[in-house]
């Protein structure tokens, strides 16, 4: 373990198979090339026993394998890689102190905190900003208290904050949630600017399917990886990595997200539930099937690639989809089309209706039967 806190730059809430796979991997690969601000410390935030067990893991060092395996340009990849970025894991309830310490030291901040990640509990209260023993509940407010504590001991220290959960406009998202906390607990008003003038909080999508885990730490990951991150002024980058994206178009790259993969996959949980197919049905077999692989890429040729054609975006969209034909053929990923259908009437709303509001909005003549069908069917048993 490394105990010089400035040789530990990047601070990490979440220990799960999605970070060890995509961030950490990414700062584990650079910092062999020279490419990083330097290794991670890992935060557990939950109570769960398996992230006590990564915990533990990965405090007896040695790294964890990432197993990638998949398609790429159409060719099977299966390779074992070594994570070994991560230099010390701690549990926020047990190792409190040595947290706050880390937070005053860091100069990269990254969260995946899971769907309840920016949910508050109202069991914290202002009087945490004054009790350095006490551990907040929630996330947002562990991270008020520790940039408060930050801020006090160096205010003029900048840092970058890179939530990686799955929000529209994350950085934003999570900087409100801090600010109202902040707020709420009536705390300096210099400190209410150090949170808006001298951290950066950064809007960035992640895309990667991590399959599985593997005991007590590592994963299993498609070959697939991105990490695109919206430019600002200030920004400090963990570290460069040809899956690292700084863009200026980060709403392209949500939209070609949503619109392709998570659309093309509802359409198929869609498909599914009408027709009655078995419960262990997969994306791999819809797209081996003739019929479901035909209907899919009919619906994308002709009611979604209008829409970004029209936006200018049809070359990017097309290359998008050649490297996601070869994600869903992935022979190694069972990903069964009941776990997409879980919350499905939310997931049509939040994936196919904007495609059907683009074209409507850019006033193309586009009947979308296939979109407007899914959107107003009821789901049968």
């Amino acid at each position: 373990m490394l105990n010089d806190r400035a040789a530990l730059p990047i601070l990490q809430f979440g220990t799960s198979r999605f970070l060890q796979a995509h961030v950490d991997l990414f700062v584990s690969q650079a910092l062999a090339e020279g490419r990083a601000l330097g290794p991670i410390a890992v935060v557990q935030t939950t109570r769960s026993a398996e992230s006590a067990a990564r915990v533990r893991a990965l405090s007896a060092g040695g790294g964890y394998p990432v197993r990638v395996r998949g398609l790429q340009r159409g060719m099977p990849v299966d390779v074992e890689l070594r994570g070994e970025a991560v230099h010390e894991a701690l549990d926020a309830a047990s190792a409190w102190p040595r947290v706050r310490e880390l937070a005053c030291g860091a100069q990269v901040i990254v969260s995946n905190t899971g769907d309840a990640g920016y949910a508050l509990d109202p069991l914290d209260d202002a009087r945490l900003l004054h009790e350095a023993a006490s551990v907040p509940r929630s996330f947002p407010a562990k991270l008020v208290v520790l940039l408060h504590a930050r801020w006090q001991a160096a205010p003029e220290s900048p840092l970058s904050i890179y939530p990686c959960e799955l929000v529209a406009r994350n950085g934003e998202v999570l900087r409100s949630v801090v600010l109202q906390l902040a707020r709420a607990w009536s705390a300096p008003e210099a400190f209410i600017a150090y949170l808006g003038q001298h951290c950066c909080w950064a809007n960035s999508l992640v895309d990667r399917i991590v399959s599985d885990a593997i005991a007590p730490v590592g994963a299993v990951a498609e070959p697939y990886a991105l990490w695109a991150i919206e430019r600002q002024p200030g920004l400090v980058l963990p570290c460069t990595h040809e899956s690292i994206l700084l863009t200026d178009e980060l709403a392209r790259h949500e939209r070609l997200k949503l619109l392709l993969l998570n659309l093309g996959h509802t359409f198929l949980a869609e498909r599914w539930l009408q027709a009655g197919r078995p419960p262990g049905s997969t994306v791999l077999q819809a797209m081996h099937d003739e019929a479901q692989r035909a209907e899919l890429e009919a619906l994308w040729a002709e009611e979604v690639l209008p829409v970004f054609e029209a936006l200018g975006e049809r070359e990017a969209a097309l290359d998008y989809l050649d490297a996601l034909r070869d994600r869903l053929l992935n022979p190694f990923l069972a990903h069964r089309l009941a776990d997409i259908a879980q919350n499905h009437e939310q997931k049509k709303q939040r994936r196919l209706a904007p495609a059907v509001q683009l074209a409507r909005e850019l006033r193309l003549p586009l009947a979308q039967r296939r979109l407007r069908l899914a959107l107003h069917s009821p789901i049968t048993a």
